[in-house]
C-alpha cells in the first residue's frame, strides 16, 4: 500500500512477472501506474507489504545490493530523459563507464556496444547528434539504446507512446517486440494507450483507484463485463 496525503494510491496490488513477458499495466492517469514502478526499483517506499525482484526483497537489501537490482533493470522514461549537453554517443556512454561490469572495457568496445545498441532502434545515424536534433520519437529511441548498454534483464516502460503521433506510436509498439526478440528481455509497460497494450502485452492488468481491477490477455479482459474496464475499449 503506498498514500499520500491520506488517499491510498496504490490498495492491495500484488502481481508476478514472467521471464519472458510482457506485462502491461494499463490505466489513466493518477491510478498509481508509476508510483507501482517507482516503488519496484527503490526510488520510492511503499507503506506497508513487500516487493521481490529477482528473488530478493527489495526493502532489505543494502545499498550494493540494490545497486546490483538496478543494474540489471531498463527503464524508459516518457520524456527519453537524455541529457541536452551531451551527444546521443556520449549519453550512450555515460551510465556505461560507471558500471562495474563495463566501465574497464576500452572505449573502442565501448564504442561498438553504443553502435550496436543504436542499430537495434534505428538511430545508427544519430550517434554523433544533440537530443534536440531529434524527435520526440528518435528521443525514446535512444533513451531504450541507453537502457540497452547494461543488457537489461527487465525494461520498465513508462508510457512509451505518450505525445507521439499514430505512425510513430505504430513503431514504437513494434520496436517494444523487437527489443524481447532480440535481447530477451521481460518487460513492464506502463500504458494508457489501449492499441499500445494490444500489440505489445502478453498479460494485461487494468488499474482503477489503486486496485487491480481486472487481469488477462487482450482479448479476456476485452470481454469483461465491467463498466471501468470497458470504458478503454470504447474510446
Amino acid at each position: 500500500m503506498k498514500t499520500f496525503e491520506g488517499k491510498k494510491v496504490i490498495d492491495g496490488v500484488s502481481f508476478s512477472l514472467f521471464e519472458g513477458e510482457n506485462l502491461v499495466l494499463l490505466g489513466k492517469s493518477g491510478t498509481g501506474k508509476s508510483v507501482i514502478m517507482k516503488c519496484i526499483v527503490r526510488l520510492m517506499e511503499p507503506d506497508s507489504g513487500s516487493i521481490e525482484v529477482f528473488g530478493k526483497d527489495i526493502g532489505h537489501c543494502r545499498d550494493h545490493e540494490l545497486a546490483e537490482i538496478r543494474s540489471r533493470i531498463g527503464y524508459l522514461f516518457q520524456e527519453g530523459a537524455l541529457y541536452d549537453s551531451m551527444s546521443i554517443k556520449e549519453n550512450l556512454l555515460f551510465p556505461a563507464r560507471r558500471n562495474n561490469g563495463l566501465r574497464k572495457l576500452p572505449e573502442k568496445k565501448l564504442y561498438e556496444l553504443a553502435e550496436k545498441n543504436l542499430t537495434s532502434v534505428g538511430l545508427e545515424d544519430a550517434m554523433d547528434k544533440m537530443p534536440s536534433e531529434l524527435s520526440g520519437g528518435m528521443k525514446k529511441r535512444a533513451g531504450l539504446a541507453r537502457s540497452l548498454m547494461l543488457s537489461p534483464e527487465l525494461i520498465i516502460y513508462d508510457e512509451p507512446t505518450t505525445g507521439l503521433d499514430p505512425f510513430t506510436s505504430v513503431a514504437i509498439n513494434n520496436l517494444i517486440m523487437q527489443i524481447r526478440a532480440l535481447y530477451n528481455t521481460s518487460a513492464i509497460i506502463i500504458t494508457h494507450d489501449i492499441k499500445c497494450a494490444e500489440v505489445t502485452g502478453d498479460r494485461l492488468l487494468v488499474l482503477n483507484n489503486g486496485k487491480i481491477i481486472a487481469e488477462g490477455s487482450f482479448a479476456e479482459v476485452k470481454e469483461m463485463n465491467n463498466e471501468e474496464v470497458q470504458l478503454f475499449f470504447n474510446q
